[in-house]
């Protein structure tokens, strides 16, 4: 399954790079993320970055392990979590759109596992439509508080 989404947020990259990668204080900027823990900081840049987020989704508390993976300053970087059988990645990218950033989340989720692939085909549909809602939440999370900023 794989979900695209998208916000214009009126601020050049930079500033819009620098909230998104400010993983260490992204539970003030995005309403959803109840707790956040970092568990290990590169030396320098983001790939290997990795921390433990919980939010509530669905109703439930849930908590997961994450980590950047690739990461290229002010164009985009890639973070993984693996749980329930599944791998998740999600792709925040930036791009330049008439003296505007378009910051671009691509959500994608591979089920790995016997179980894990059954849920995907029972429930897939159900599970998109209330995470495309989330997600887009933390886009507009991040929206305003650039735009606050500036």
């Amino acid at each position: 399954m794989v979900i695209d989404l998208e916000v214009q947020i009126n601020a050049p990259k930079e500033p819009v790079w620098d909230v998104i990668t400010d993983i260490e204080n992204s539970d003030s900027t995005i309403a959803a993320i109840e707790k956040l823990e970092i568990l290990e900081k590169p030396a320098s840049g983001l790939v290997g970055f990795k921390w433990r987020e919980t939010r509530t989704m669905f109703g439930k508390t849930a908590t997961e392990v994450m980590w950047i993976t690739e990461a290229t300053t002010n164009e985009c970087y890639k973070v993984r979590a693996e749980s329930h059988g599944s791998i998740y990645v999600t792709t925040m990218a930036l791009s330049d759109k008439n003296g505007h950033t378009q910051l671009s989340m691509k959500f994608e989720i591979s089920p790995q596992t016997f179980v894990a692939k059954l849920m995907w085909a029972t429930t897939g549909m159900l599970f998109k439509g209330a995470t495309k809602k989330a997600l887009m939440q933390d886009l507009e999370n991040i929206k305003a508080v650039v735009e606050r900023n500036r």
